[in-house]
This record gives C-alpha cells, sequence and structure tokens, in this order.
C-alpha cells in the first residue's frame, strides 16, 4: 500500500519515551514533516504487534531499545495536497515508553535524534513542535509521574 496519497489509512506507531524530564525526540528525514522534529515511530508491518512495531521504530530510528508501558492516545493525522486530494493518512498509536538500553545514534528515517528537557519543549518550544506533539507528550510526563 501506498504511503502517498493512499487507497485506505495507514496505521502507524510513535514513542513518548521519557527519561525523568526528558524526551526522546527524531527530527525527520522523510515526508511527511520533513526536517520537523517529532517523536520516533513509523509504520505498522503486516502480521506486527503495535508494541512489536513502536520496539522495531526507535530502535530503527534512534538506536535505543524501550518498553512500550500504555498507550497514551490514538491520533489522526491527515494531510492534503494543494487540490484538496488526500495526500497523507495516518491512525497513529502513541506511546508511553522507558528506555532499557542501546546506544543514541540517527538512523533510517531520522536525520539527528536528541533528549530534551521538559521545560524546553512544553515551556519554550525551542523544536517547533506542533501543539497536538506537544501536548501527547505533556500526557507521556503526567503518567509516567502517576506510575511512580
Amino acid at each position: 500500500m501506498r504511503r502517498e496519497y493512499p487507497d485506505a489509512p495507514r496505521v502507524g506507531v510513535a514513542a513518548a519515551v521519557i527519561r525523568g524530564e526528558e524526551v526522546l525526540l527524531v527530527r525527520r528525514g522523510q515526508e511527511p514533516l520533513k526536517g520537523h522534529w517529532s517523536l520516533p515511530g513509523g509504520l505498522l508491518e503486516v502480521g506486527e504487534t503495535l508494541r512489536d512495531g513502536v520496539c522495531r521504530e526507535v530502535l530503527e530510528e534512534t538506536g535505543l531499545t524501550i518498553e512500550p508501558l500504555e498507550i497514551l492516545e490514538v491520533a489522526e493525522r491527515i494531510a492534503h495536497d494543494e487540490k484538496g486530494l488526500v495526500r497523507f493518512h495516518y491512525v497513529l498509536v502513541e506511546f508511553l515508553c522507558h528506555e532499557t538500553g542501546g546506544l543514541l545514534q540517527a538512523a533510517t528515517d531520522a536525520d539527528e535524534v536528541l533528549w530534551t528537557t521538559r521545560s524546553e519543549l512544553i515551556s519554550n518550544n525551542i523544536y517547533n513542535c506542533e501543539p497536538a506533539l506537544v501536548a501527547v507528550i505533556e500526557k507521556g510526563f503526567k503518567q509516567d509521574r502517576n506510575r511512580s
């Protein structure tokens, strides 16, 4: 199935990897949102569980292994072209995760990866993340604190 101008929505997974007061971000190397900072993630493969998919995607993009703890949100991302046609349509399952190992390095679809503090993201938004993404990350911080 095509990613661009799909016949049906594509299922994706994303990880809000929380480490204390830090969250893991990737700068996307491909469309959609090329050059934008986001959570690591990508498309689910046929026969793959949501949890296995989010673990694979984070490892491929960042070099880190993770433990998915809970689903934070299910979101839609729909982008139209200048003619009004649906260029991209994703249903994203966004997980709260913890890092379990690995070596941080940008790979596959990510141009850059980094840990950023909650204040840099939530208060200052120095990475210019879209409001929906900031809201999911904030929810991840709150849920992580509630788990402690």
